[in-house]
């Protein structure tokens, strides 16, 4: 596993290393809206998949049971990835693991082409419209054309803060201003998550696919 890293890695391996992962403020025993969503694509089991700023997600979990085989696991902190792949166990050797920052990207942009893009909770986190624009240029280097991206972000009615840190809200309508005519929205639905303090947290969930080369 490279580790290819700027700041703010130092936040986020805190924020793993304080607390157990039932404790995290995003951690999701359920994935049900980002496995609906996936599954309903109809992609070949071995399409790659690139899941960014995965943390200690359950949903590689849930993939890796239902049979897909080219998972791509990518966070800033290394400590998140250390806890998925402790507890994926000997499952883990199934996934390929990068340690990369979104927004200064290392070796994310070589990589070969992916078909689906999938982010829960990582970009309100960019509140620099540089840094926004650098994640949709990311996204322009590594989705395959026709290929797909699924961005879930706190929503307008979400919270302000999250981890500590401000985050940038959206509706359907920003997102599908921010990603850009190179995409085309495909469904957007708002769904309100709660968190492992049984408290409300708007999110709206996106599809896009990629219409141009």
């Amino acid at each position: 596993m490279k580790e290819e890293i700027t700041a703010p890695k130092e936040h986020w391996n805190r924020a793993y290393l304080g607390r157990k992962t039932e404790e995290l403020g995003w951690y999701e025993e359920d994935p049900q809206p980002s496995l609906d969503l996936i599954e309903g694509l109809g992609l070949a089991k071995d399409a790659r998949q690139l899941h960014v700023g995965v943390g200690a997600s359950t949903l590689i979990d849930h993939l890796l049971e239902k049979g897909y085989t080219s998972l791509i696991a990518t966070d800033i902190s290394a400590e998140a990835l250390k806890r998925l792949q402790s507890r994926l166990g000997s499952q883990q050797d199934k996934v390929e693991w990068v340690i990369d920052d979104l927004v200064h990207a290392r070796t994310l942009p070589h990589m070969e082409p992916v078909q689906l893009w999938h982010d829960r909770a990582v970009l309100h986190f960019f509140v620099e419209e540089s840094d926004r624009a650098s994640y949709v240029q990311l996204m322009k280097k590594v989705i395959a054309p026709g290929g797909f991206a699924i961005i879930a972000t706190f929503s307008m009615e979400g919270a302000h803060l999250c981890s500590g840190l401000p985050v940038h809200r959206y509706d359907a309508p920003a997102l599908e201003e921010l990603i850009g005519d190179e995409f085309r929205m495909v469904k957007s639905f708002d769904y309100t998550f709660k968190n492992p303090r049984d408290e409300d947290r708007p999110y709206v969930y996106t599809l896009f696919q990629r219409v141009n080369n």
